[in-house]
């Protein structure tokens, strides 16, 4: 699921990615929305939003939505550099150890936010956790070669109402050719994507409050604990297969 190998990646493997990487993305979308009242994913309406500060001349609320997007791009940017680093570099956990360092780096935030609280740092943690949602999209994007946006869900609709349409006419002039199969298949891809994102929503809310922060705490560790499993089990394998081979 986190490692891109040279064959194509099945369908199976991006449904299990969108599984993991959109919940966590929705999930971590409404505890910011709980606590900040910020979608740190949303950036069509922060967009939206800072055209609005424009036209009212708010020099400070103009810096801070500018800072969002900037930092969401910038987050995106970072990933996308370390993938090509490891690409050249042919280091296949690349994808994992990306993660891993999301899971630790939101981990983190969420222990300052658990024991130094304070409403006069709020804009400065929305923004961290924009940067993190741009790693987080980058990342699920990059490894599925854009058929998972964890975060987009605007893109993902229009795919999958692509997808859908596809499918509809194909069955209406009943074409069962390969097309249409893996038309079918984008589009259980895509679903599962919004599946687990709008479940993630839900469940987010939930926790954050039965939990606060703790649930953001939760899921910095799950995101870790996720990315260390494939590094070990990964890392395994290859040892397994050079010690096979050097017999």
């Amino acid at each position: 699921m986190l490692v891109k190998l040279k064959k194509e990646r099945t369908h199976g493997e991006d449904r299990r990615l969108a599984l993991w990487l959109a919940t966590s993305a929705g999930v971590l979308n409404a505890i910011a929305l709980g606590a900040f009242g910020f979608f740190p994913s949303h950036m069509t309406g922060n967009t939206s939003q800072l055209s609005s500060e424009v036209s009212s001349t708010d020099l400070s609320d103009i810096l801070f939505f500018s800072a969002i997007i900037l930092s969401f791009v910038t987050g995106a940017i970072i990933a996308r550099i370390i993938v090509l680093w490891g690409i050249i570099h042919n280091v296949r956990l690349i994808f994992s150890q990306v993660l891993l360092a999301e899971g630790l780096l939101l981990a983190g935030v969420s222990l300052y936010e658990i024991y130094f609280h304070s409403f006069a740092t709020n804009r400065e943690i929305i923004i961290s956790l924009c940067g993190l949602m741009g790693v987080h999209n980058s990342t699920s994007t990059q490894l599925s070669g854009g058929r998972v946006r964890s975060t987009h869900i605007t893109g993902t609709l229009t795919d999958a109402g692509i997808s859908l349409a596809s499918v509809a006419v194909a069955m209406l002039r009943r074409d069962y050719s390969k097309d249409t199969a893996a038309q079918k298949s984008q589009l259980k891809t895509h679903l599962t994507t919004l599946f687990s994102f709008i479940t993630g929503g839900i469940a987010g809310l939930l926790l954050f409050r039965w939990l606060g922060f703790n649930a953001m705490l939760a899921l910095g560790v799950m995101l870790v604990l996720v990315a260390a499993f494939s590094i070990a089990r990964i890392s395994w394998r290859v040892r397994k297969v050079r010690a096979a081979v050097g017999r």
